[in-house]
């Protein structure tokens, strides 16, 4: 399924958040990605009904199947791209600027490619 970067984005950050703090509020989304309270409010919404979140009654956000699913792959991409640019020269700073980027718009066969050749390495 793919969907917009941004959802990825945010998954993302709930999954990092989540490994990082036990329990993830948007708040905590604010606090991490400077985004404006009514911005990661309505970003929430369209997750919680695209069934990739829910919320409970304390306001703690928990990743549905979907949305763990996009989540770690997002993460796996990031993670693995950095370091490939890394490895490749590129400061940490830019490679994980550019990891960003990247990891939205590279095909699934690519990332694949990329990730089996630099293991060989």
């Amino acid at each position: 399924m793919k969907i917009q970067e941004s959802a990825e984005d945010y998954l993302e950050m709930i999954l990092i958040l989540r490994n990082r703090n036990g329990q993830v509020r948007s708040k905590d989304i604010v606090n991490e990605m400077g985004f404006t309270k009514p911005s990661v409010s309505i970003a929430m919404k369209k997750l919680r009904e695209n069934g990739f979140i829910k919320v409970d009654e304390n306001g703690y956000i928990k990743l549905e199947e979907t949305g763990y699913a996009i989540a770690i792959q997002t993460f796996d991409r990031h993670q693995t791209l950095t370091q490939l640019l890394k490895t490749a020269g590129v400061s940490e700073e830019t490679a994980m600027k550019d990891a960003c980027r990247m990891e939205h718009i590279i095909s699934e066969e690519s990332y694949q490619c990329l990730k089996a050749y630099f293991k060989q390495k």
